[in-house]
């Protein structure tokens, strides 16, 4: 059987689903192909979305039109904005989520979407024509056509998108024990990275983890510490339901070195430590026998007990990943004064897996050397959900342009769609990816942005909704909110230049605030950008303030902390701003083509291997090569010159 299509997704997860609703929605006829309908978006790890950078990701996969925010408020049992006691630029959104509310929240939007199919089977054969083109002078190239599945089904598209997660090749680990899978319980993909590695993209190995799952009915939550969740305004999408479900506390808890001592007497038996795991694991995210080895001075770790939904019983013991024997890493966990009578699930595990060298991607996220090809997600070597969803979101948005179907009616120049640097974490992560390629799983910090004032959680849609309406993947109402909030905006900031403050009126409540009385009246945007002020407190000193902070009808407690953080931070953005522009000079520059940099004596060594083995199309991108120094882009520029 043979079945015609615009897009093809490969895989269910986070960035599948991202691609293909997005692809979808431009109006390309688009196919998801998973191995299990039942288990679309699952959260392989833990059952949250969002923290730090991550919820900056989400906020912006929302503004482009994604879904993963209006999933995740309408699925989330407890909610926390992290990062508070510092600027705004880096306060991270952050929900608890109901696992399986989850998945069958983002099947009910994959069912609802229009020129979506789903296509339950395995990817086993990626299919490649060389085309030759009439011109004469014009190399021939490779051009993806679609895939078989292990059924004998024959998929085609102009576009496809893989979004495998870890199930190339994958291999589960419990001590010794090895068994093959791309999570547990669930098959791995065997054949499919060979049919793609042949056409010369290059594939490696990496490891990621995941903890043991405990019985909250065996669990002495008298021995640990509480951690509510926050129940203001803030959520994902200005959008989404405000938290329908019953919001539950995580607990905390601490290993000792009781628990220390047990887990390294499983240390020979590791497959981290024994040679059976040659694949590298995340950094920021290491199992709790990584954590022994590393700082072996470090007398307790903090855990979290999580839940995994509003009426399971399922727990998430999160910062305890191991693939240690399971009767190794039953043992640690009951000399946990909390958890010394605990059931357990199902034990702790890692995964290896297949991943594709990210540095042979255009920033759209489309091969270099198979036309119509794109990757996103895991196989790219991220970890997380959000960072897999941010790049479905580009990779779907690109097959659909690429595709080129009637319902792609958009006002796009060039017919693709990437972001910079400093207009979205996404266009960080993407740049990283294809300019630096990946040696870890990488994982997304507020740190790798060099704009973060420009890209903070308040202001994704002001960043990026206009541009998705532009692509049509933002909706009409979508757009209409956010125009709505924009003008909202504008009238409180307006409203506060404009408003004078005698210091007679006030001076006695701010003398309450600590904070300076005046000497003489000022505008109102003045007492606003002092620290120790609040929007908020200043409406209770003043009614017209008040007034007019209540006028929105929708978020209108959104709608005043974005005000309020533009106010206090104006000087900062503008100068951030001016740096950014200074950064799009270099980005203006093509150099792709130009150069054979191998006999360019005056590059340095490295440079020139790298330069060549990127083959950057920006003077920007080249200057963010690992190996590229500052003068060999001088050289660069002064060639250019000439």
């Amino acid at each position: 059987m043979v079945l015609k299509y615009d897009v093809l997704v490969i895989g269910g997860g986070h960035a599948g689903c991202e691609a293909a609703t997005a692809a979808a929605n431009m109006g390309a006829k688009t196919c998801l192909v998973t191995m299990d309908m039942n288990k679309i978006a699952q959260m392989s790890c833990n059952p949250a979305v969002g923290g730090i950078a991550k919820g900056q990701i989400v906020r912006e996969i929302d503004a482009l039109g994604g879904q993963m925010a209006l999933v995740t408020d309408a699925t989330a049992i407890q909610f926390r904005m992290l990062n508070r006691g510092k600027g705004p630029a880096v306060w991270s959104p952050r929900a608890q989520c109901d696992r399986g509310k989850f998945i069958w929240k983002w099947r009910e939007v994959l069912d609802h979407t229009p020129n979506l199919d789903i296509w339950q089977d395995q990817a086993d054969e990626l299919l490649v024509e060389t085309v030759q083109h009439a011109e004469a002078l014009t190399q021939p190239h490779k051009q993806v056509v679609g895939i078989k599945t292990v059924w004998g089904c024959e998929l085609r598209a102009k576009a496809v998108i893989i979004t495998a997660g870890t199930f190339l090749n994958g291999l589960l680990h419990i001590g010794r024990k090895m068994v093959p899978g791309g999570r547990i319980a669930e098959p791995a993909v065997p054949h499919f990275t060979e049919s793609i590695t042949q056409h010369g993209i290059r594939a490696a190995r990496m490891k990621t983890g995941t903890p043991v799952r405990i019985d909250k009915r065996t669990v002495h939550f008298e021995d640990m510490e509480i951690q509510n969740g926050e129940n203001d305004f803030h959520q994902f999408s200005f959008m989404g339901s405000h938290r329908p479900l019953a919001q539950l506390p995580c607990w905390m808890c601490y290993t000792n070195e009781k628990v220390h001592e047990t887990l390294r007497s499983g240390l020979a038996d590791s497959p981290l430590y024994n040679g059976q795991i040659q694949s590298i694991g995340p950094r920021y995210c290491p199992s709790i026998e990584t954590k022994l080895v590393t700082f072996p001075d470090k007398e307790q770790h903090l855990l979290f007990l999580e839940p995994e939904g509003e009426t399971t019983n399922e727990m998430y013991l999160n910062g305890f990943s191991s693939s240690l024997p399971m009767d190794v890493q039953i043992a640690a966990l009951r000399h946990i004064p909390g958890l010394r009578d605990a059931k357990v699930y199902r034990p702790g595990y890692a995964i290896e897996y297949d991943f594709f060298d990210p540095t042979q991607l255009y920033h759209t996220l489309e091969s270099k050397i198979i036309s119509g090809l794109f990757m996103a997600g895991q196989v790219n070597g991220t970890t997380g959900y959000e960072e897999a969803g941010g790049q479905g979101t580009i990779a779907g948005i690109n097959a659909a342009l690429l595709a080129g179907s009637a319902g792609c009616e958009t006002n796009v120049p060039h017919n693709s769609f990437t972001l910079q640097r400093d207009e979205a974490y996404i266009g960080v992560l993407i740049d990283d990816l294809v300019t630096k390629g990946v040696d870890e799983p990488y994982r997304m910090f507020t740190s790798r942005a060099e704009y973060r004032i420009l890209l903070r959680q308040d202001d994704a849609d002001a960043r990026l909704t206009e541009k998705a309406y532009d692509l049509g993947l933002a909706t009409r109402e979508r757009y209409d909110w956010w125009m709505e909030k924009k003008q909202h905006i504008k009238e409180i900031i307006d409203f506060c230049a404009n408003t004078s403050i005698k210091a007679k009126d006030i001076n006695s409540q701010l003398e309450q605030q600590g904070t300076t009385p005046l000497e003489r009246g000022c505008k109102l945007i003045d007492l606003i950008s002092r620290p120790q002020l609040s929007i908020l407190t200043l409406s209770d000193m003043i009614p017209s303030l008040k007034e007019m902070l209540n006028k929105p009808e929708n978020r209108k407690e959104e709608i005043a902390e974005a005000a309020e953080i533009y106010i206090k931070y104006k000087g900062y953005i503008e100068r951030e701003k001016l740096a950014a522009d200074k950064m799009h000079r270099l980005e203006s520059i093509k150099i792709k083509g130009h150069f054979n940099y191998m006999e360019i004596n005056s590059l340095s060594t490295e440079a020139r291997q790298k330069l060549t083995a990127i083959n950057p199309i920006t003077l920007a991108q080249a200057s963010r090569i690992p190996g590229v120094s500052p003068s060999d882009i001088n050289v660069l520029l002064v060639l250019m010159g000439r």
